[in-house]
Parts: structure tokens; C-alpha cells; sequence
């Protein structure tokens, strides 16, 4: 089978690397109630981690290795598209040499920490108008909200703080309440 290259913002892999592991965690808070009992609350969703193991060889190996280290240090999160997964936005966390590097052969390991799978039928953008390109952004966003999030979660979805989301969300009384179906403007 032939697989898609990896990507991550504008940098291509030209060999897959060789091994990579998905894990998944989810958030879930326990309080003791009385007579000995307690009560759990699934917060969802934490952020996935990838990371795996490659291989850069032949003629430029290390200078391959040098393009995806300039990537790491970029910070900020960015596109993660995965032969084999579904895209999402992510960060990338670790980058290491798993051996001595040589000219012409570099072992390397990597994370990624997603911070959530693209789903673009989440996002709604209504009102306003503009010239694309001007730097000024007419249109707002928002998210709905689903079973099992937080006002926290989705924040973190999007890249954004709570308190900034919370300033253009003036509805939002209380931000561990908020309700299935509710729509939360995104800055």
C-alpha cells in the first residue's frame, strides 16, 4: 500500500517515519459524596498524543533533519496531516536525535500533541463582509456545544485563553455551565 507523505505546516516528510503510537486520554473528576460513595464527571477528551520513531538516509540526510528542526523551533501549533489518521491541529513537542548523527543517516523521534481532529462542520461563520487578505476579520465564528465539553476544552480546541473567550462571550455566566447545544463565539 502506498501512503500519503506526512505533513505538518509546510514541511513534508520524504519517507514516513517508521513507527508511530496514538494515545488517547480521557479527563474524568471524582468527588467523594457522602456514605462512602463517589461521584464521577467525564470532562472528555484530553489532548492525543503521536509520537513515533524515523529515519532520514542517503545524500543530505542531516540536512534533512536541520529543514525539521527549524519546524520545531517555529512553535505555535499547526497542521498535522497523517498518512494513516485524521488531520488535526497540533503541536510539536519533542524532536531528538536517537543516535549520533551522521552525514548521510539520522534516527530521530518526535511528538505531537493535537489539541483536537480538524471537524469543520463545528465551525459556522456568519455575517459580514470583506476583502480576503486585508487583515481585518469581519466575520465571527462560532462552536456548538456537545456532550462532554468544557468551556476550557473548547477554548484549548481553539487555540485561545479562557478569559478571551469568556470577554466575547458576555452570556456565559458561569463558565463550568454550559449547555448542549448552546453557541459559544469563538474570538
Amino acid at each position: 500500500m502506498n501512503l500519503a507523505p506526512m505533513r505538518y505546516k509546510d514541511y513534508v516528510w520524504p519517507h514516513n517515519p517508521e513507527t508511530y503510537t496514538i494515545s488517547f486520554k480521557r479527563q474524568v473528576a471524582v468527588a467523594k459524596v457522602p456514605f462512602g460513595r463517589y461521584g464521577m464527571q467525564d470532562l472528555g477528551m484530553s489532548y492525543r498524543v503521536m509520537e513515533g520513531e524515523g529515519v532520514f538516509a542517503g545524500k543530505g540526510a542531516y540536512d534533512e533533519f536541520k529543514k525539521l528542526a527549524s519546524v520545531f523551533y517555529q512553535g505555535e501549533s499547526g497542521l498535522l496531516i497523517h498518512p494513516v489518521w485524521q488531520a488535526s491541529q497540533a503541536y510539536f513537542v519533542l524532536l531528538e536525535l536517537a543516535q549520533q548523527p551522521l552525514e548521510n543517516y539520522v534516527r530521530y523521534r518526535f511528538a505531537f500533541w493535537e489539541t483536537s481532529p480538524l471537524d469543520t462542520s463545528l465551525i459556522r461563520v456568519s455575517g459580514g463582509s470583506g476583502n480576503a487578505g486585508t487583515g481585518t476579520k469581519t466575520a465571527s465564528s462560532y462552536y456548538t456545544v456537545k456532550r462532554g465539553d468544557t468551556l476550557w476544552g473548547i477554548a484549548n480546541t481553539y487555540g485561545v485563553t479562557l478569559t478571551a473567550l469568556l470577554n466575547v462571550n458576555p452570556q456565559i455566566k458561569n463558565p463550568n455551565r454550559i449547555a448542549v447545544g448552546e453557541r459559544v463565539t469563538l474570538p
